[in-house]
């Protein structure tokens, strides 16, 4: 959640994820108004994506969800 993520960077830390889904998601998240991109006119391209107000509100319910899962995978 915290700072600002390249691409390279955001693929590695969700794991097993192809390249064309992460594209399309992030690209439907920042048309939701959760993150924001920005692209540098650098070569090679550089993009840097990070959360708006909006997408950062979403912090506590998703602390929530992880603390289910976490608590589900336990009972297991």
């Amino acid at each position: 959640m915290p700072g600002t993520k390249r691409f390279g960077e955001l693929k590695k830390s969700v794991g097993n994820v192809s390249q064309k889904v992460l594209t399309a998601q992030l690209r439907a998240m920042k048309e939701s108004g959760l993150v924001n991109c920005k692209v540098y006119a650098e070569v090679p391209p550089r993009v840097e994506y990070s959360l708006t107000e909006l997408g950062k509100s979403l912090k506590p319910i998703l602390d929530s969800m992880w603390a289910w899962g976490e608590a589900y995978k336990a009972k297991q």
